[in-house]
C-alpha cells in the first residue's frame, strides 16, 4: 500500500465513520438528552488490507528477528521483547523487583556511567528505554535513531541489555524518586480504586500487583537486581523487531554480530496461569476523608488474548465504553452531566484478564451515577444493539485500525503481537473482516457471559459520611482505609 493510497483510504473511511456515528437513533430513555445527528450517506465497503510482510529470521543464538523495511524517512527503530523478564516473574517475596531492574539498567554498564549514557544519547539524537510492569510477562527495550547513528545506538542498546552494573548510588537515587511516588500515589483516588480492583479480580495472582511496596523498595539491593537480570534476561524466547531505513540482510548481519556473545541458557519457556475465579458480587469501599468526588470502578473476570471471544468482546466494549461515542460517556457525561468522562476497557494477555468500567463523579451523585453505570451493563446484556449503533461501533474500530497502518512502528507492533501469541500469518489482514462479521447476537451472548451480575465487582473511593449509606443499596459493602487495610469484619 502506498502512502497516497492509504491516505485516501483513511480519509474516506474516517469521514464515513464520523458521519455514521452521527446518524439519528431512537434514544434510550436513560439517554434522552444525548442526541446524535447526521444526514450524509456512508459507504458500506469493508476495508481490505494486506499488511506489508516483515522478513523474519533467527539469529545464530536463536533469537527471532522481525524486520519491516521502510525507507520513507532516514530513521530506524527497534525493540527487544524478552519473555520471562517481566514483573509477572518477580520472586514471590519481592514484587516489583523486575520493574526496578528495568528502571536501573540504563543507569550504568561495565564501560559507561549513567551520565555518559545520557550524553551519548543526546549527542546521537536518539532515545533508549527499558521497562516492564508488575503483571507483564515481558521486559521491553526500545530505541530509535537516525539511520547514520544506528550502529552506535545499537551498540549502546546491547551494552545496556547485556552489561548493566546497577550502581549503588544510581539505585539509591531511583529508590528515592520511587519512594516519593509511592507516597504520592496513595493520595490519588484513581490509583486506590485501581489497586483494590486488581486485588479483588486477581487475588494473589501476579496480575493483582500494581505497584512495588515500600518494604520491598527499602530492602532491595543491587545484588538482587543483578540476580534477577542474570536469571531472566536470556535470549531463549526473545524477539527483536526492527522498522525503518534498513534492509533485512543489513539488520540480520548487524544484530547477529552485536549479540554474538548472548548465548541461550536452556531455561524452559516461561509459563503463566489463570487467576482464581471471583465468587459472588460485592461492593468494596475505600473511605477517603475530605473527598469531593467518588472514583467508581465496576469489573469482572474476562478472557485471555487467545480466546475465541476476543473480537466479540472488543466490539461489545466499544459499544459500552469505547471513547466519546460509547454509551457510558453519552449517558453519564453528555446526558446526565455527572462526570467529565466515563469509559471501559479490558485486558487480555496469556492469562485471563478483566473487563472494567470507570468514572469519577461528584459525591452527591454517586448513587445515581453508579445506578446508570449498572443500568448500561444490564442494557447490553438484555437488549439487542440497534443496527445503526452496532454498525457505527464496528466501523469506528476498523477506522482506528486503518489509521495505525500509517506508522511502520504500528505495523511492526502488530507483527510482534502475532509472533508472541502464535497467531496466523494473515491475522491482521483479516482483522477488518472479523470485526465486521461480529453479530448483535454474539455481542449480547458475550455480555451475558462476561458481565453476569454474579461476577460484577464494585469499587468506590470517597468520603464515608457522604456515600457509605448509598453504596449499601448496591450490595454487601466491605470497607478499607487508604493503605488498603480492611476496616472491621
Amino acid at each position: 500500500m502506498t502512502r497516497t493510497w492509504m491516505g485516501m483510504l483513511l480519509t474516506s473511511l474516517l469521514i464515513g465513520v464520523t458521519i455514521a456515528a452521527q446518524q439519528p437513533q431512537t434514544p434510550d430513555e436513560s439517554m434522552k438528552g444525548a442526541v446524535l445527528k447526521g444526514r450524509a450517506p456512508v459507504s458500506d465497503d469493508v476495508l481490505r488490507v494486506k499488511l506489508p510482510r516483515p522478513v523474519e529470521s533467527n539469529l545464530s543464538n536463536g533469537v527471532h528477528l522481525v524486520v519491516l523495511e521502510d525507507h520513507r524517512a532516514p530513521t530506524v527503530s527497534f525493540q527487544f521483547l524478552i519473555q520471562g523478564a517481566g514483573g509477572y516473574y518477580d520472586p514471590p517475596d519481592m514484587p516489583g523487583v523486575g520493574e526496578l531492574t528495568a528502571s536501573v539498567m540504563r543507569e550504568g554498564t561495565k564501560t559507561l556511567s549513567s551520565p555518559e549514557i545520557a550524553v551519548q544519547l543526546e549527542t546521537l539524537a536518539a532515545n533508549l528505554n527499558v521497562g516492564t510492569s508488575l503483571g507483564s510477562q515481558v521486559a521491553t527495550l526500545t530505541a530509535s535513531s537516525l539511520t547514520e547513528n544506528f550502529d552506535a545506538v545499537l551498540a549502546l542498546a546491547v551494552d545496556v541489555l547485556l552489561n548493566p552494573t546497577f550502581p549503588d548510588d544510581e539505585l539509591s537515587r531511583v529508590k528515592t524518586r520511587m519512594r516519593a511516588g509511592l507516597v504520592q500515589q496513595r493520595t490519588n483516588p484513581g490509583f486506590l480504586a485501581g489497586e483494590l480492583m486488581s486485588r479483588v479480580l486477581y487475588g494473589d495472582h501476579p496480575a493483582g500487583r500494581v505497584s512495588i511496596t515500600l518494604p520491598v523498595l527499602q530492602r532491595v539491593t543491587s545484588a538482587d537486581l543483578a540476580a534477577f537480570h542474570r536469571k531472566t534476561y536470556v535470549p531463549d524466547y526473545a524477539v527483536f523487531g526492527v522498522s525503518g531505513d534498513i534492509t533485512p540482510s543489513e539488520a540480520h548481519k548487524k544484530f547477529d554480530a552485536a549479540l554474538a556473545a548472548w548465548k541461550k541458557s536452556g531455561v524452559p519457556k516461561p509459563s503463566v496461569s489463570d487467576p482464581r475465579d471471583v465468587m459472588g458480587p460485592k461492593v468494596y469501599f475505600i473511605d477517603r476523608a475530605n473527598s469531593v468526588q467518588t472514583s467508581l470502578r465496576v469489573g469482572a473476570p474476562a478472557i485471555s488474548r487467545l480466546s475465541a471471544d476476543y473480537d466479540v468482546l472488543s466490539v461489545m466494549n466499544k459499544i459500552v465504553g469505547g471513547g466519546p461515542t460509547g454509551r457510558l460517556f453519552l449517558n453519564l457525561r453528555e446526558d446526565k452531566g455527572y462526570t467529565y468522562g466515563a469509559s471501559s476497557g479490558f485486558s487480555a494477555l496469556r492469562y485471563r484478564g478483566s473487563w472494567q468500567a470507570s468514572t469519577d463523579v461528584r459525591s452527591e451523585v454517586t448513587g445515581p451515577a453508579l445506578g446508570e453505570l449498572m443500568a448500561e451493563i444490564k442494557r447490553i446484556r438484555d437488549e439487542r444493539v440497534s443496527e445503526q449503533e452496532f454498525r457505527n461501533a464496528k466501523r469506528s474500530m476498523v477506522a482506528a485500525f486503518a489509521l495505525s497502518l500509517e506508522s511502520p512502528g504500528g505495523i511492526l507492533g502488530n507483527h510482534m503481537t502475532r509472533w508472541l501469541y502464535g497467531l496466523p500469518v494473515d491475522y491482521w489482514d483479516k482483522y477488518p473482516d472479523r470485526v465486521m462479521a461480529v453479530t448483535e447476537q454474539q455481542v449480547q451472548a458475550a455480555a451475558r457471559k462476561y458481565l453476569d451480575p454474579s461476577r460484577l465487582q464494585i469499587v468506590a473511593v470517597g468520603e464515608g459520611g457522604k456515600i457509605a449509606d448509598v453504596l449499601k443499596t448496591f450490595g454487601i459493602v466491605e470497607t478499607y482505609d487508604t493503605e488498603g487495610r480492611k476496616i472491621g469484619g
